[in-house]
């Protein structure tokens, strides 16, 4: 086994070094997912990974090495597990802290049906214990019958280190191992005899807790919860940890085994920087050199990542306003927050992964007359809907929440799309809901957001780079509510929302080459809500064929909200403008890169001038 566990780790960095996914936190759960599938008899018994970018080795141990090359590209293997792959990845797992939950729901099914030989195993790590649903299943695993399995992988990070009195509480725990191995056979003799219950199980785990903590004057809270708790334990000792799983498997109630890893084992760049590492892109695996080759004097030739703006204009903002906070879940590297933290470390939090949290807890900042700037990824903003509706908009808290890569994401897959945020968002009252056209626009948005009396104000951009190389501009407020005309035209009107009118810009130059004839107008929308009812009439009084464009759901989003507005008002126009929509359609979209995407989904340039040209 721990020649397999090096084969293991070689075939990973050997095919992530060429074919970029998520690399230090497959490395960190090597011995761990050697174990787990020498002492349980998968797909029977059920593992469920939490933060599926852990799984990368479980794909490659379960008839997926030949294909692992494929992974995160159009067609291949899916980025994370799912059962729509293979039937020994037991639920999706794209966002974290579900694994408890699930598992939890899959025991108890097993011990409703008898299936008394049948063992789950929720294997939840970096970070995820940081989530309110992780929380929800460890308090019903401890009321409820099953015969659950918890493995904890402590690895004190999440993309970036973990926070939080749980990292700090699980720093400290401990518990005996000799003692663990007393209490193991005493329970087994008294099961055996007939003589423990459930009730009698849970009094005796609790009259254990107390008895520790009297002693040492330390409480375990997860046995405090009537769960056995077993560690911690060194997760990179294998021959250890199959001898822990071989004993504590059969155990009959819910059961926690606490293991320390270490994020990116057995490759020293991962191991000394994780979170540079955590999905590093191409790199050479002899040397540690990461990127494709581009010599660093170029990079500010490039244009910036808006994520990057994003960082560096909060930063101008907070040095003016000085009510400006700083919150994420998690993501403070990854939203560029962490230049707030080097600038004003005493106003940025970074709460866990805890989407609905960051966003009540900012909300509650709101309402004591401070300016948070919440920033959560668009598809883990879904986990905080309630909070947003009920905790901000209901009494229109002056909260800013940036939606991190909305849109199609790429190799990230369905569970990381950010399709949804435009067709949730535009229902709820008090919202107001923009995305820039560009990096200018994103800084101007900013600006706006801050000023007082903005109440709730969303601002909706995507991953990666923009198109300006110049990205420094005045921060100059722009008017709620107001498009702008990008292109004059008398033809075709082309109304786009967000960076995809840049792609809408490249087909009316093409199309209008094309067909000298034609004479194509181009108007930035800015606004989702409210939306520039006055503009969008005139529009549509004055032109037969208007195209509407983008980067979400075509079911409830903006081209649905254009439509409504016309149908509203068609007493007021002479006739119906022809309205074609373009978004993504009403189905979960596939992995691959962002421009293969879009030509799946009839977004791309050539669609548009298809769709100007018919």
């Amino acid at each position: 086994m721990p020649e397999l566990c090096r084969e293991l780790r070689e075939d990973i960095l050997d095919e992530l070094a060429q074919n970029p996914g998520h690399l230090a936190s497959s490395l960190g759960v090597v011995e761990l997912t050697v174990a787990l599938h020498y002492v349980f008899s998968t797909p029977y018994d059920r593992i469920v990974w939490d933060v599926g970018h852990q799984a990368y080795g479980h794909k490659i141990l379960t008839g997926r090495r030949e294909q692992f090359c494929t992974n995160r590209k159009l067609g291949g293997l899916r980025p994370f597990p799912s059962p729509l792959e293979s039937e020994y990845d037991t639920f999706a797992c794209g966002h974290a802290s579900n694994s408890i939950s699930a598992a939890l729901g899959m025991s108890v099914a097993a011990v409703k049906k008898e299936e008394e030989d049948r063992h789950v195993i929720a294997v939840i790590g970096d970070g995820a214990m940081s989530g309110g649903l992780a929380f929800e299943g460890l308090n019903n695993a401890s009321d409820t019958p099953n015969n659950l399995l918890i493995i904890l992988n402590d690895n004190n990070m999440s993309i970036s280190s973990s926070v939080g009195g749980m990292k700090q509480y699980l720093h400290h725990i401990h518990t005996s191992s000799t003692y663990n191995r007393w209490r193991n056979r005493v329970a087994r003799r008294l099961e055996h005899w007939g003589l423990l219950s459930s009730s009698r199980r849970n009094f005796l785990i609790r009259f254990g807790n107390a008895l520790k903590s009297a002693i040492t004057a330390q409480q375990n809270i997860f046995e405090g919860m009537n769960i056995r708790y077993f560690g911690p334990s060194d997760g990179h000792d294998i021959k250890e940890l199959v001898h822990t799983l071989e004993r504590i498997k059969d155990m009959k109630g819910p059961k926690l085994l606490h293991i320390h890893t270490v994020k990116g084992k057995g490759y020293e760049p991962a191991e000394e920087k994780p979170t540079i590492w955590h999905a590093p892109g191409k790199f050479d695996k002899d040397t540690g050199e990461r990127g494709t080759g581009v010599p660093l004097a170029k990079a500010s030739e490039k244009p910036q990542k808006f994520q990057d703006v994003f960082g560096h204009t909060l930063v101008e903002l907070a040095e003016q306003n000085s009510r400006i906070i700083g919150v994420t879940p998690a993501m403070l590297t990854g939203c560029s927050m962490h230049l707030l933290q080097q600038a004003y470390p005493d106003r940025t939090f970074d709460v866990g992964i805890a989407e609905g949290h960051s966003m009540t807890f900012s909300a509650g900042m709101a309402k004591e007359g401070m300016q948070p700037f919440c920033n959560i990824y668009s598809s883990f903003s879904q986990r905080a809907y309630d909070n947003i509706i009920h905790d901000t908009a209901l009494l229109n808290l002056p909260v800013v929440l940036c939606l991190d890569r909305a849109g199609l994401v790429g190799e990230d897959g369905p569970t990381h799309h950010g399709s949804l945020d435009i067709a949730a968002l535009r229902a709820v009252p008090n919202v107001t809901l923009c995305s820039p056209y560009d990096e200018h626009e994103l800084r101007r948005m900013m600006f706006t957001a801050q000023l007082p009396d903005k109440g709730t104000f969303v601002i909706r951009y995507p991953r990666g780079a923009g198109r300006l190389t110049d990205w420094k501009c005045p921060l100059e407020e722009i008017p709620v509510g107001k498009g702008r005309c990008i292109k004059e035209g008398t033809d075709i009107a082309i109304i786009s929302f967000g960076p995809i009118g840049n792609i809408a810009a490249d087909a009316i130059a093409d199309a209008e080459a094309q067909n000298c004839a034609l004479n194509i107008a181009h108007y930035d929308l800015r606004f989702a809500k409210p939306l520039d009812e006055t503009l969008i009439l005139d529009i549509a009084r004055n032109f037969k064929h208007i195209i509407t464009l983008e980067d979400g759901s075509r079911m409830g989003g903006v081209g649905s909200a254009i439509l409504e507005l016309i149908a509203d008002h068609a007493n007021e126009l002479a006739a119906l403008p022809r309205v074609t929509r373009i978004g993504i359609p009403d189905q979960f979209v596939t992995h691959g890169s962002v421009p293969e995407l879009y030509h799946l989904c009839g977004m791309d340039k050539e669609a548009i001038i298809k769709a100007i040209l018919t």
